[in-house]
């Protein structure tokens, strides 16, 4: 071989292989988008997403990255932090709750988006049905309406004396409260309502539901209120009210009781909705799922704080009693 052949040989050997990396398709961000803050996080949810996405091969740092933006309880700075994930030109965008969904939706048609609300996605314009939700939207609905009626009945039970009952809601989340005033209705009986959406806020209601003299307080499903989790415990500890909640990690740091599904198992199903999108499965086609088991926790502890005797039939029914 000539000298300048084998130079050429060389040159194109070397060559092609740094082309082909250059070719190689970037690793895929997944954008996720929070109302709440870093030093709240629930590590236990992000691993649950991580092994749903896992269980389709796709592992964080290796295979796909994740670019977060946190709210910070302020939710009107959703819109600028979408509209953030949606430059960053991400493969997809993970929410949680009613007003974080409708902010990324707000920012893009294109991006899919997996959510998980608490209300019903057809009627907030997320998607056209359960079965073909249709657009660039799909995830979990919990319905969390449905579960409070539930919720009345077990403070009820838990409470004999049939105490009026307060209801902690974020009125950015105006959905869930006219749903929730429905369901008040449904039962004949009036909620005393308390408004808060940001931690400033969270004390003045309390001292509000004080004040009417509620026996017990519901607090809503918000993203918001699971980001306050410890201030909310602590606050219905200092009042002595009897609280209940959604999801187990309210009697775990020391809530009163909690009824509603494992957000763990919920995170994990949105990781695996992620990760089909990303195999090139369109939202539109993947069915908008609702959760089929619900945990009863009791924070057994708590209720001796506060002199409440539970129940027997409530305790058999319990999944968990927290000593």
């Amino acid at each position: 071989m000539k000298r300048r052949e084998f130079i050429t040989f060389i040159g194109s050997t070397v060559a092609w292989p740094l082309a082909a990396r250059a070719q190689q398709p970037a690793m895929p961000v997944i954008g996720v988008l929070s109302a709440g803050s870093p030093d709240v996080a629930n590590p236990d949810i992000d691993a649950a997403f991580e092994r749903g996405l896992a269980e389709r091969g796709y592992v964080v740092g290796r295979t796909v990255t994740i670019e977060r933006r946190w709210a910070r309880g302020n939710y009107d700075r959703l819109p600028e932090l979408a509209q953030e994930l949606v430059r960053l030109n991400t493969a997809l965008i993970v929410v949680g709750g009613n007003v974080v969904a409708l902010a990324a939706r707000r920012a893009t048609s294109t991006i899919p988006i997996v959510f998980t609300i608490a209300s019903d996605p057809v009627k907030l314009g997320l998607a056209k049905s359960f079965a073909h939700p249709g657009g660039n939207a799909t995830g979990i609905s919990i319905m969390t309406a449905t579960l409070t009626l539930k919720r009345l009945e077990l403070i009820r039970e838990l409470l004999p004396q049939n105490p009026s009952v307060g209801f902690l809601v974020n009125p950015d989340n105006q959905d869930l409260l006219l749903e929730i005033e429905d369901v008040a209705r449904s039962t004949g009986r009036s909620l005393k309502v308390a408004k808060a959406r940001n931690p400033d806020d969270l004390e003045p209601a309390f001292a509000q539901l004080v004040s009417a003299q509620v026996g017990a307080v519901l607090v809503s499903n918000d993203a918001f209120f699971l980001s306050q989790r410890v201030q909310l415990v602590a606050l219905a500890k200092r009042h002595s009210l009897p609280a209940t909640y959604e999801f187990r990690d309210f009697p775990a740091i020391g809530g009163l009781m909690s009824y509603g599904p494992s957000l763990a198992g919920t995170f994990q199903k949105v990781g695996t909705y992620a990760a089909l999108i990303l195999k090139g499965t369109q939202p539109g086609d993947l069915p908008i799922q609702q959760p089929t088991a619900f945990e009863l926790v009791i924070n057994s502890a708590t209720a001796r704080s506060l002199g409440i005797q539970i129940p027997p039939s409530l305790l058999l029914r319990a999944d968990e009693v927290i000593e």
